[in-house]
């Protein structure tokens, strides 16, 4: 899918392990996600400590929120980040938390 300006847009799934959950790293990423004008959701993964965000844009931009993914907030020890790259699937209006 492309744009006006023919930015490929796509959609990344990711997870990311390590120390994410108790350290901000949802609105972290709720917060870079939203600079960035990406859509889609964050959220904390239950039954471990992992998280996982859904988001959508131009490919471009989603590899800057990956980027501050891997380094995360202050007091985060990201270990590894798992990431599946797909077309847009057009779901979502903007960036939120998932509390479910």
């Amino acid at each position: 899918m492309k744009d006006a300006g023919s930015s490929m847009h796509a959609r990344i799934h990711a997870l990311v392990k390590g120390r994410v959950q108790g350290v901000g790293f949802r609105f972290f990423i709720l917060d870079e996600a939203n600079r960035l004008g990406l859509v889609g959701y964050v959220r904390n993964l239950r039954g471990n400590r992992d998280l996982e965000f859904v988001a959508e844009g131009k490919r471009e931009l989603l590899g800057k929120l990956l980027t501050a993914t891997r380094l995360g907030p202050p007091g985060a020890k990201v270990d590894g980040v798992r990431t599946e790259w797909s077309e847009t699937g057009g779901h979502y209006d903007r960036f939120r938390i998932d509390l479910t």
